[in-house]
């Protein structure tokens, strides 16, 4: 049961900022709600003030900005889903927001209140950091932006201050003739694993000029991880070839831990095994093959 609130629905974020500052310690913003109401209900959280930032014009914006995406904060999932301008600029986007949780979620769960939420099970912050996300962070009269690596710092925990409000992400678009991927698993709504993989290839289309690889869902937050560099400067072949060891070491470099949706020795052991299907996955596309998807409760975007 709910304990009783004050709702304050501000239509600017100056406005915004004044009650986060009036009623600071005592308020939580709030947009879609998908994860507050939950911890609210649970009696977690006890705000006597909630700030519904929704009608803020401007916040829920898509637009293209000096060959960079923002993805305004109160977008919700099914917004991006069908988002013509991330379906021309970072067409991964969309294509996983259409696997969030269930439609009624994706209808109201906004991206702002995904990534601020900082749940290690987030697809959406995997993906974003794959993306070289930044957040931008507003309060009266300063503005900072912070890469997502930095910005999430563990289970529900980030660099967002209490009077700070997170306006966009911003994404940088991968360059032509890059191919990804992202596969995720899992039995629940919360994937157990989530892997973006892009590999960027040369004008011959044989070398690796570029890798993103990032693995969340298995620790306190997702991870970049190092073996990008063991990718870069090596033909496509010679990648797939390795991939059994590459997809090892990315293991063995990972922090997962013990949770509800699996033990850390686990998910280290799928994380091989994905990252391994993720190569192939890339390989197959780059080469103009189909890829081999057919796996149980694995989505593949």
């Amino acid at each position: 049961m709910l304990r009783p609130f004050a709702l304050h629905r501000p239509s600017t974020l100056h406005d915004a900022g004044h009650l986060l500052d009036e009623y600071k310690g005592e308020s939580a913003l709030y947009a879609g709600g998908t994860e507050l109401l939950l911890l609210l209900k649970e009696g977690f959280l006890r705000p006597a003030h909630l700030i519904d930032v929704k009608r803020v014009p401007r916040l829920n914006d898509i637009v293209v900005e000096d060959g960079s995406v923002l993805v305004g904060a109160t977008a919700t999932h099914r917004t991006i889903e069908r988002s013509p301008v991330l379906g021309i600029s970072c067409p991964i986007v969309p294509a996983v927001a259409q696997h969030v949780a269930n439609v009624r979620v994706r209808n109201v769960g906004t991206v702002g209140g995904n990534l601020a939420f900082a749940d290690p099970h987030s697809d959406l912050a995997t993906l974003f950091l794959a993306l070289d996300g930044r957040i931008m962070l507003w309060r009266r009269g300063v503005e900072r932006e912070v890469p997502l690596a930095d910005f999430v710092r563990g289970p529900y925990e980030t660099a967002r201050q209490e009077d700070e409000i997170v306006t966009a992400v911003r994404l940088f678009p991968w360059p032509a003739r890059t191919t990804a991927t992202y596969v995720k698993y899992g039995f629940h709504e919360r994937p157990t694993l989530g892997i973006a993989l892009a590999l960027t290839l040369d004008a011959d289309a044989r070398t690796v000029v570029e890798a993103r690889l990032a693995v969340g869902c298995v620790g306190p937050r997702p991870e970049r991880l190092s073996i990008e560099s063991e990718l870069r400067g090596r033909t496509l072949v010679e990648v797939l070839a390795d991939a059994d060891r590459l997809a090892s070491a990315a293991a063995e470099s990972i922090e997962p831990v013990d949770d509800l949706h699996g033990s850390a020795d686990y998910k280290r052991d799928m994380t091989r095994v994905f990252v391994r299907r993720a190569l192939a996955i890339v390989g197959a596309r780059a080469a103009g093959r189909d890829a081999d998807v057919r796996y149980p409760h694995t989505v593949v975007v």
